[in-house]
């Protein structure tokens, strides 16, 4: 069929958890004709209400439309759900969660059974989908030309970003913006725990903690510049020498409040390491070679 240009582009959607269901609710409310599956099929017929073509099976929503995505729980749960399934001449696109190596064995997969691949990895939480300027991006990582051509679409729920041709990228990209989030919430947990005990309103000390890791968090393009560079001392503010020796007083303070230094620990005696290894005049970007693996 000859769509115009203001026809929807038709979507499968196999897979209706919580993420699901959001990416379901914003491809109806942008127009897009769309086809679920699940393998509890009430939530399935949740979405009929609002519009939602309602199949039995899997294979017949992947038979149904030329664009399939996948939101299930793990990569096992792709497999089983897609064997069996007619997949020449699909565009799949999976934004199940995994490593990098399940999406490039996932990709080689797909590729054997006809279909053109993107793997993704959602930068968003379920209120987020949907929800334009809430911040929520999906990363997708594999065949160029079909996000060029279905990016449209693919960008309803959230912005959508290519990183690369590599299918495994969207995944490592995923788990290494997660990963800073974390070490975030850790620096953020430890600063709380400093607090707890003190007559401080943590409500009163929330938007000082916000303020101040939004203005560091400019640092990341400077170490981003050192790594491309190889020149670690290049716009260097406070060296490492400088930050090592401050290290006792954080210890010293959270010892004092009864606080465990078991977050702060580990990072610190990394940077005690890199600078006995002659990395004093460096910034903390040092660090980071300690962490990779060299080949033998």
């Amino acid at each position: 069929m000859n769509r115009t240009d203001t026809e929807k582009t038709p979507v499968t959607l196999l897979g209706l958890g919580a993420m699901g269901t959001a990416l379901a609710r914003s491809w109806l409310a942008a127009g897009h004709p769309l086809t679920v599956w699940n393998r509890t099929p009430s939530r399935a017929r949740a979405l009929a209400a609002e519009g939602a073509r309602t199949v039995e099976s899997a294979a017949a929503a992947v038979a149904a439309n030329t664009l399939v995505v996948v939101c299930l729980l793990d990569d096992a749960s792709v497999e089983d759900t897609l064997t069996g399934t007619d997949l020449t001449g699909k565009d799949l696109v999976n934004l199940t969660t995994g490593t990098p190596s399940q999406a490039r064995a996932r990709a080689a997969w797909a590729a054997e059974r006809g279909a053109r691949y993107l793997a993704g990895g959602i930068m968003a939480v379920p209120p987020m989908i949907g929800v334009p300027g809430a911040g929520g991006f999906v990363l997708h990582s594999g065949a160029r030309d079909l996000f060029d051509q279905c990016r449209d679409t693919l960008a309803v729920p959230a912005g959508a970003v290519h990183v690369g041709e590599n299918p495994g990228h969207a995944a490592l990209h995923d788990v290494a913006l997660l990963s800073a989030m974390y070490g975030m919430f850790a620096g953020a947990a430890h600063a709380f725990a400093l607090i707890r005990r003190e007559d401080i309103d943590p409500t009163a000390f929330a938007p000082l903690l916000a303020d101040w890791l939004t203005a560091m968090a400019g640092a990341v393009h400077g170490t981003a510049e050192q790594l491309r560079d190889g020149d670690y001392t290049k716009g260097v503010t406070s060296t490492l020498a400088m930050q090592v020796a401050g290290t006792p007083t954080f210890l010293g303070t959270a010892e004092e409040q009864g606080v465990s230094p078991e977050l702060l620990a580990p990072f610190f005696a990394l940077m005690r390491r890199r600078l006995d290894e002659g990395g004093g005049e460096e910034d903390l970007t040092g660090v980071i070679d300690l962490l990779v693996s060299r080949p033998e």
